[in-house]
């Protein structure tokens, strides 16, 4: 597995691999889910690192990283859609419009779900520009290029501010987290590859 290196998606988190359970997660994983009992933390047979496991019905408390659904949204003429949130994480700064995939629905509908919900507009998910992992937040972020079909513009409970800007434009040095910054580095290189993207300046 160290061969492979940790991939592209690892450009957006700040912490090591293979460090288990983030602390915030683990502090919640007290009692077993099947039967009630305490659970255990510590070495599992057959499992290939430390888990949390029901010492009373032998059921292993699994944590597995949620997945972000995201767009960016991009007018007919070219410009990139981003929100200014209006709810932490980032508030005040900006971000692609996204959220947690639901468990009945496609990433596809999440994406168009999340970004007419967040800037009333409706898309159409297109490319996939890239994945970003976040360890600290223990999520998976998908981000989709998306062509705008209708809807309007406007303020919503989530977005302090939106607004369309041309690549030049893109308001880099108050982007909300790491994964958003790359996310538009890669689709500058899809779209844009003669433009350079600064060095990532804050955020999470």
């Amino acid at each position: 597995m160290s061969g492979a290196g940790r991939g592209r998606d690892a450009r957006s988190t700040d912490i090591e691999s293979g460090r288990g359970v983030p602390p915030w997660i683990a502090a919640n994983l007290n009692f077993c889910s099947r039967c009630g009992a305490e659970l255990l933390f510590g070495i599992v047979e057959g499992e290939d690192r430390q888990r949390s496991a029901c010492p009373s019905c032998g059921h292993i408390s699994y944590v597995n990283p949620r997945l972000v659904v995201t767009a960016l949204p991009v007018t007919d003429d070219g410009r990139l859609v981003l929100l200014r949130r209006g709810i932490e994480p980032g508030l005040g700064s900006w971000a692609q419009p996204g959220g947690f995939l639901e468990v009945d629905e496609t990433v596809a509908e999440a994406a168009v779900r999340e970004t007419l919900e967040e800037t009333g507009l409706v898309i159409e998910p297109g490319e996939i520009v890239g994945f970003y992992t976040r360890l600290e937040a223990a999520v998976v972020v998908l981000v989709f290029e998306a062509r705008i079909v209708g809807g309007t513009m406007g303020r919503t409970p989530e977005a302090l501010e939106i607004a369309a800007f041309r690549a030049e434009e893109i308001p880099w040095s108050g982007l909300a987290f790491k994964t958003t910054y790359w996310a538009l580095v890669d689709w500058l290189g899809l779209r844009h590859p003669d433009l350079p993207a600064p060095v990532f300046a804050g955020g999470r």
